[in-house]
């Protein structure tokens, strides 16, 4: 919608269905169209439309940006071909040789990868810490300078929640800005700009999209200078998102209050469900009064979120088994879309973070991962049931 129509929105539902969206000028299509191009007709010299080649933007790409930014109650945004590639040039616009990273100690596999296997060559550290702990982040920002503190709140996958409004105070004090990876609640169930972070992180591949049917990332921040940085640096390496994810993306996103509403109302049933069988040795859930830092949920999310982490009596052996005969339930590597996945975080998405982070940061051999779909839960717990037999 135009500007003016935009301004009128207030709603994050209406928002989600309408911002950064324009009619196609020529035929009046009500969806963004896909602009497959790699170049743009230039009227002169030095006189264009705002667009000249599609590595540096594109104007489908350009809307979906529009839009994370309004969702997430900030000014700029810049999307990727993925999340990782967005936490690249998140990393790559703000580091220099001999700068150090605060980070969570539950984070992606991928994320402790790019800081220990890629940026560490160049001189960049990064020590990974309990950011839950207020005495242990104090401690690491005291002991040297740090540019940036990185958290993922929830935790992936063990839910461990951060307080972001602490976090970023802690944080300004020793002069590091505060960046959130918010792809698991996403601006429906949670806000960190109210919270006064600096940036926000997403895999738009999860819940944002939705549906399996993309990969993407995006960095969002109300601060004009960093979003400069970040639009210099993801032209220079090439790292834009493609037209045709942008498009599907603004399609998923418009449903994206609904679903994260649906999400978390099934995931609470289906932990109802787990935290009474006699199987499930290990429980965790925001969403329940048995969560260690529910109170911290409640203060900083609307509800509990579609993630789900748990063990099973029999440890490792046990899980795998679980794993391997569930029927409904998917046995994959990703999470926040309309299925439910069910994930071994040791052996697949965090294989690449070193067993002793892993163990340190409660990310076990046994520890199980469910991601809930919108199926009908009834359905997912009768799977899982038959598979915990």
């Amino acid at each position: 919608m135009g500007v003016a129509v935009q301004q009128l929105a207030e709603s994050f539902d209406t928002l989600a269905l309408h911002a950064g969206a324009v009619a196609d000028p020529t035929t009046g299509a009500l969806l963004t169209p896909i602009y497959q191009t790699t170049t743009y007709r230039q009227e002169a010299v030095g006189k264009d439309k705002g667009f000249t080649y599609s590595r540096s933007a594109n104007p489908t790409v350009s809307a979906l940006e529009r839009r994370l930014a309004a969702l997430e109650g900030a000014d700029y945004c810049t999307c990727y071909a993925t999340g990782l590639a967005a936490m690249t040039v998140l990393c790559l616009a703000l580091l220099r040789a001999g700068e150090h990273v605060v980070a969570s100690e539950a984070v992606y596999g991928g994320t402790v990868r790019l800081f220990n296997q890629v940026l560490a060559p160049f001189g960049v550290t990064a020590e990974f810490v309990d950011t839950a702990d207020e005495a242990a982040l104090r401690k690491a920002l005291t002991a040297r300078p740090t540019r940036f503190v990185f958290i993922e709140t929830p935790a992936n996958p063990t839910l461990k929640l951060t307080d972001i409004e602490l976090t970023a105070r802690i944080a300004r004090d020793a002069g590091a800005l505060l960046v959130v990876d918010n792809t698991l609640l996403t601006p429906a169930l949670q806000r960190p700009f109210e919270l006064q972070a600096d940036v926000v992180l997403h895999s738009t591949t999860k819940f944002i999209e939705g549906h399996n049917a993309t990969v993407g990332g995006a960095l969002i921040t109300r601060d004009p200078e960093l979003h400069e940085r970040f639009s210099f640096t993801r032209n220079a390496i090439g790292a834009i998102q493609s037209p045709f994810p942008a498009w599907l993306t603004l399609q998923g996103v418009k449903t994206i209050g609904l679903r994260m509403a649906q999400h978390s109302e099934n995931a609470l049933r289906i932990a109802r469900f787990l935290e009474t069988h006699p199987r499930v040795t290990k429980l965790l859930y925001p969403g329940l009064e048995s969560f260690p830092q529910f109170e911290l949920a409640r203060k900083q999310q609307t509800s509990g979120g579609a993630l789900i982490a748990f063990e099973i009596e029999g440890g490792v052996e046990a899980g795998i088994r679980l794993m391997n005969n569930v029927r409904l339930c998917a046995l994959a590597e990703n999470l926040g879309s309309v299925e439910t996945l069910i994930t071994h975080p040791a052996s697949m998405t965090h294989a690449d973070v070193p067993a002793r982070q892993r163990q340190d940061a409660g990310i076990t051999d046994g520890l199980v991962r469910l991601s809930v779909g919108l199926e009908d839960p009834v359905d997912v717990i009768r799977d899982l049931l038959q598979a915990l037999l």
